[in-house]
């Protein structure tokens, strides 16, 4: 070992360069490739959000369209054709994203079909968000792209979804509750004007005692009173 080299000098070893990190290609209408939490959250609400936009243009468009007492059905008819489809398109849509999103983890894509099981399909979604993806490439290709700005955006909505509905959950039960006291305490009071007119009068020192107590023009105390003065 030579003692005098300097520490300074650079290797003589060779360097070898890194490889950049590789990720596979995104396409939603495909049953390849892998899908992140992140990313199958932001595209499943905006996939929901776009059909529901869809929905209410078309359904203006055929009330605008449509008059009530015209008879033409052909228009109804188009327009709930047209929802259905969408509707489907929406169900396939989610289904290609919840196989890319099963094989991010290196998960079979015909556990997706766990979706038309009611009870099964809640546990499905349940894993689907909080299994992490597997680092680096699997059997199913290389790990999906970094999260965009505008992904991220969109699955930050989940969260207000879920705050929103306690709110909902609680709010919703208590103003019933509110409506149906309101609406007893109406029916054990009647109201004002539906009292006699007698019974106005009973009550000692309310304004209708003092009116009737009064004397009247064509009360015979009153003209003799009158005449005499008032008792002068």
């Amino acid at each position: 070992m030579n003692s005098d080299a300097s520490p300074y000098q650079p290797p003589h070893s060779a360097i070898t360069p890194i490889a950049p990190p590789q990720f596979g290609e995104l396409n939603i209408f495909s049953t390849r490739g892998r899908l992140g939490r992140v990313r199958y959250i932001g595209y499943s609400i905006g996939l929901v959000l776009l059909v529901y936009l869809f929905i209410a243009i078309l359904g203006g468009a055929v009330l605008a369209l449509v008059r009530p007492h015209d008879g033409n059905e052909a228009f109804q008819w188009l327009g709930g054709g047209a929802v259905i489809l969408l509707v489907l398109v929406m169900l396939a849509a989610s289904l290609l994203l919840t196989i890319q999103r099963l094989h991010d983890f290196n998960a079979s894509g015909w556990w997706a079909l766990l979706m038309a099981v009611p009870v099964a399909s809640f546990v499905l979604y349940l894993v689907l968000l909080i299994m992490p993806g597997t680092q680096g490439s699997n059997r199913f290709g290389y790990p999906p792209p970094p999260n965009t700005l505008g992904v991220i955006l969109l699955a930050s909505i989940l969260p207000l979804i879920f705050v929103l509905g306690i709110v909902a959950a609680i709010a919703i039960p208590a103003y019933q509750n509110y409506k149906v006291r309101a609406q007893a305490l109406i029916i054990q009071r009647p109201p004002s004007h539906s009292l006699p007119l007698n019974s106005r009068d009973s009550f000692p020192g309310s304004p209708f005692d003092e009116y009737r107590h009064r004397p009247r023009s064509g009360d015979s105390r009153f003209v003799r009173c009158a005449r005499s003065g008032w008792g002068g």
